[in-house]
C-alpha cells in the first residue's frame, strides 16, 4: 500500500489539443455556413445573425474569428479560391506533352465552374461589389499565381516543341479558358432562355467544351503546324439537328 505521506497526487494535463480541435471545428463550421449563406442572399443579405444561425454558434464567435462580416466574407473567398487552387494542383499534368496537359486544363476548368455553382455565385456576388472585398485579400494573388504558371511551363514546352506559337501570354490563355467557362455557367439559365437551348444538358455541355478546346488549340498552334483538326461546325450541325424544332429556329 502506498505511503500517503509520499504519494504525490498526478496534477491535471492541459487538453489543449481538444480546445484547438474545438475552435478550429466551429471556425470551419461558421466558415462553411457563411459559404452557403452569402451564396444564397450575396453579401448584403447575408447577415451575421443567418450566418450564425446557420452554423448553429454565436454572433460573437464570428467576431471574435473573423473581427468582421467583411472579415468573413473576405475568408470565404479565400477559401473557395483555395479550394480551387488545390483541386486544379491535384491533376496530374504532363508538361511535356503540352497538348494533352492544355487540354487537360481547360476540361478541369470547365468542369470545376459547372460541379461548383457556389464559386460562381459568390464571383458573381463579389464582382457586384466591384472586388472590393478580395481586394483587400494579402492571398488571392497566390491562387493565380499557381494557375498562370502552369500554364506557362505547358506554353513553354509546346513552343520549344515547335508546337505552339511563342508569342502566347499564359495570363491571356488563363483568361481566355476561365471565361469561356464562367460566363457559360453564370448565364446558363439566361442562355437557355434566350437561344432556346437546353444549355445544361450532357450533349450541350460536351458541345461547348469540346468546342472550346478546339478553339483554344487552334489559338495556340503554331502557325507551321498541319491542321488535322475535323471542322467542329460538322458536330455542332448533328448536334443542332437533335434539338426541337423551335429550338433550333430560335438559335438560328
Amino acid at each position: 500500500m502506498a505511503d500517503s505521506r509520499t504519494a504525490t497526487k498526478a496534477k491535471p494535463q492541459r487538453r489543449t489539443g481538444v480546445r484547438e480541435a474545438a475552435a478550429q471545428a466551429t471556425r470551419d463550421s461558421i466558415l462553411k455556413s457563411a459559404t452557403k449563406v452569402f451564396a444564397k442572399f450575396g453579401y448584403d443579405g447575408g447577415s451575421v445573425e443567418k450566418i450564425s444561425k446557420a452554423a448553429k454558434s454565436y454572433d460573437r464567435m464570428i467576431y471574435y474569428y473573423f473581427g468582421s462580416k467583411e472579415g468573413l466574407f473576405i475568408a470565404v473567398l479565400e477559401g473557395i479560391y483555395q479550394r480551387m487552387d488545390d483541386a486544379e494542383a491535384a491533376i496530374a499534368l504532363d508538361a511535356s506533352r503540352p497538348v494533352e496537359a492544355l487540354t487537360e486544363v481547360i476540361r478541369f476548368v470547365l468542369g470545376y465552374y459547372r460541379k461548383n455553382p457556389e464559386f460562381v455565385t459568390l464571383l458573381n456576388t463579389e464582382n457586384l461589389h466591384k472586388g472590393r472585398h478580395i481586394s483587400k485579400s494579402l492571398r488571392a494573388r497566390e491562387y493565380s499565381s499557381r494557375a498562370v504558371a502552369i500554364i506557362a511551363e505547358i506554353l513553354a514546352s509546346g513552343s520549344a516543341q515547335g508546337l505552339f506559337r511563342k508569342d502566347l501570354v499564359a495570363r491571356d490563355i488563363y483568361l481566355l479558358i476561365a471565361s469561356t467557362g464562367y460566363f457559360y455557367t453564370s448565364n446558363r439559365h439566361t442562355l437557355t432562355a434566350f437561344l432556346g437551348e437546353p444549355l445544361e444538358s450532357p450533349k450541350a455541355v460536351t458541345h461547348w467544351e469540346d468546342f472550346v478546346i478546339e478553339t483554344l488549340l487552334r489559338t495556340v498552334r503554331a502557325d507551321d503546324i498541319q491542321d488535322n483538326t475535323p471542322p467542329h461546325d460538322e458536330d455542332t450541325t448533328k448536334w443542332q439537328k437533335s434539338q426541337p424544332a423551335q429550338s433550333r429556329a430560335r438559335s438560328s
